[in-house]
């Protein structure tokens, strides 16, 4: 029968291989690495380093803190796997800025969505920042053409697509993809380059008033073509948020499957009014 050390609070379950005791982050028998990785992120936290500052080298942090140079290495590992820092070869370590706040506003009495929640939420700040037109690929029967025929009840034929990508701050935030049961489009629209609001664009396009029927969230690695987008290693963590937008009498209208960097953005949803 597992049991747990003398001391242990009462109600704590039992220490067993599946669950073992956990270890606070300051306790002596946690890593020197993580004990540093742990200091470096209180003093970012803190301001000391701010978004975008380059941290002290290896040996300078080294001389600092009394540790080896493998233990800063593998400290600066730790913040760079938690998203903290950002490590560029031949030139330093610099702190990432915050995660973007992407808030999507609900009201409570109708349950209604804003659509142009996400690009009013996030104030612009960096030239260029905005939703761009990649390309408008023809719908030829790949799995995530399937998957928007089925949500928009469709044949896969009956569909046109429109590809697009989101720079926020100066830097690519998020590829979105976008299906809809009507076309052709307008030339302008997709032309690669348009700037616009898509999902308003193209309900300008089609005539029609569009509203959240749903939206759900999962999270992927960056497959090839997301990561060039993105300008992210191929595999980065990804958040994904897709859904159907319909008109005001429930018809299917819109399918939609953005791809955001997960080291640089959350959603909030506000359930009440504020």
């Amino acid at each position: 029968m597992a049991t747990n050390p003398p001391g242990t609070p009462p109600g704590t379950p039992p220490s067993t291989p599946e669950n073992p005791p956990s270890t606070p982050p300051d306790s002596p028998n946690t890593p020197v690495y993580r004990r540093l990785a742990r200091r470096l992120q209180d003093r970012i936290d803190a301001g000391g380093y701010p978004a975008g500052a380059r941290l002290p080298s290896e040996p300078e942090l080294s001389a600092e803190f009394g540790v080896n140079r493998l233990t800063v290495r593998q400290a600066v590992a730790e913040l760079e796997r938690a998203a903290v820092v950002e490590i560029r070869r031949g030139v330093g370590t610099f702190v990432r800025p915050p995660a973007v706040r992407v808030s999507i506003a609900v009201d409570p009495r109708s349950q209604r969505f804003d659509l142009g929640s996400v690009h009013e939420a996030v104030p612009a700040g960096g030239r260029g920042d905005g939703e761009f037109v990649v390309a408008a690929p023809p719908v030829t029967g790949s799995a995530e053409d399937e998957e928007a025929a089925r949500q928009l009840g469709r044949a896969p034929g009956e569909l046109h697509r429109l590809d697009s990508v989101i720079h926020l701050g100066g830097r690519a935030r998020a590829a979105c993809s976008y299906w809809v049961p009507f076309g052709p489009l307008p030339a302008e629209l997709v032309r690669p380059g348009h700037a616009g609001n898509l999902v308003l664009d193209l309900a300008r396009a089609a005539g029609v008033e569009l509203e959240y029927d749903w939206r759900a969230f999962g999270a992927i690695g960056a497959d090839l073509a997301d990561a060039e987008l993105l300008g992210v290693p191929a595999g980065t963590p990804l958040l994904v948020r897709e859904g159907v937008s319909c008109t005001p009498d429930g018809t299917p209208s819109l399918y939609v499957r953005r791809r955001i960097d997960g080291s640089s953005a959350r959603f909030v949803l506000h359930f009440r009014e504020r």
